[in-house]
């Protein structure tokens, strides 16, 4: 199975940090956030890799070439402009090929065991969900007993993690440009076709500054303990 990692982005919560770099590049524990991402791919058995570009992205594929220094291959899918989480999936299609593939979001950090996830079936989409942080008190989507997410429905709210399986399926019907991921997981919902699993370890969406600081100091706690 291949894994595609979102590094498109603008970053421009992370200003101003990211004037001049792009936020998969910022250091946590001593490491870019993306290499962080790479290192677990790596260690769960992925070995083909795609990653979106736009803003910056010749300093990406500069600091990362072609993935040999962590036992990977790397694949840049570049989007000139960026085309929003649905629209960079569907360009990069045409690497990751016509079976289902592992995404990662570039700015979550997130200690699951990418190797453990579940094969989809006849599902569209499999998400991963956490508790709701501070910033989304009311969650993304529905998680029920039986494991099937919805919009709304009997179950807990829970926070999209940004780790997920996806089938390319749920771009059926799609053109290329820029488009966001959600109505396509509320309509794949719809059809009862989106599973998915409840993740109780650690979660972080470094979307700030503050977060930044805060998931450096996890790892330099954790290096500490070793």
């Amino acid at each position: 199975m291949k894994a595609m990692i979102l590094a498109a982005g603008l970053g421009t919560r992370m200003r101003p940090l990211t004037d001049h770099c792009p936020k998969p590049l910022l250091q946590a524990g001593g490491k870019a956030l993306i290499v962080h991402h790479i290192e677990q791919l790596a260690a769960a058995g992925f070995r083909q890799l795609v990653i979106n570009t736009a803003y910056c992205g010749e300093q990406i594929e500069a600091a990362l070439g072609d993935g040999e220094p962590w036992g990977v291959q790397i694949a840049y899918s570049r989007e000139g402009e960026p085309l929003e989480t649905g629209g960079g999936i569907y360009r990069a299609l045409a690497l990751l090929g016509d079976q289902p593939f592992l995404l990662v979001n570039g700015d979550i950090s997130c200690d699951l065991n990418f190797g453990t996830l579940p094969t989809l079936g006849d599902d569209l989409a499999h998400l991963v969900l956490v508790d709701n942080p501070t910033h989304n008190p009311g969650g993304d989507f529905v998680l029920d007993d039986a494991g099937r997410v919805s919009s709304d429905g009997a179950g807990q709210r829970l926070t999209f993690s940004g780790v997920s399986l996806l089938s390319p399926a749920l771009f059926n019907g799609q053109s290329d440009g820029a488009f966001p991921l959600a109505p396509l997981l509320r309509r794949a919902m719809a059809a009862g076709r989106v599973g998915g699993q409840y993740h109780s370890g650690f979660w972080l969406d470094v979307g700030t500054p503050a977060r930044l600081q805060q998931l450096d100091q996890h790892f330099r706690s954790k290096e500490q303990e070793l």
